[in-house]
């Protein structure tokens, strides 16, 4: 692409200005409540999320348990008698314990994580907090020699 195709293909995008992009605002004058711009969670908030994650994971745990092994004695039973469906009975039971694995999986690792960013940041926060003290005590040595 030549500049100058460039440059008129610019002006031609200025002109229609009715389909640009926005990004991490609201459009002007559609105010979304009493915040705006980026996205804000609070300790309170990642608290009742990990909180909530580790309900479902102790919840789930137990009722996709009975289901499994509900569903495979069913299949038993009706392999034993002869009927074909509890071989696809059987193959149900076995997905539905491969995927309750991954939903546990990731409620674990939701749980997890968010306690690991909690001790994450306060072992940060504790650290810039000595780090800060540090430059406040230096520069008071500093203006100390000075005489102030």
């Amino acid at each position: 692409m030549a500049w100058d195709e460039w440059e008129q293909l610019k002006a031609q995008a200025a002109e229609r200005r009715s389909t640009r992009m926005q990004l991490n605002q609201y459009p002007a004058g559609q105010a979304g409540g009493s915040t705006q711009g980026d996205l804000m969670a609070g300790q309170k908030d990642l608290e009742e999320v990990g909180k909530a994650a580790h309900e479902l994971f102790d919840r789930f745990t137990s009722y996709s348990r009975h289901a499994r092994a509900a569903s495979e004695a069913a299949a038993s039973g009706l392999k034993g008698e002869g009927f074909a469906l509890g071989g696809a009975l059987e193959h149900v039971a076995r997905r539905w314990s491969e995927q309750s694995k991954t939903l546990l999986d990731a409620c674990a690792h939701i749980s997890n994580h968010l306690r690991y960013t909690k001790n994450r940041h306060t072992t940060d926060d504790s650290y810039i907090a000595g780090t800060v003290s540090s430059i406040a005590t230096l520069d008071k040595g500093f203006d100390d020699r000075k005489g102030h």
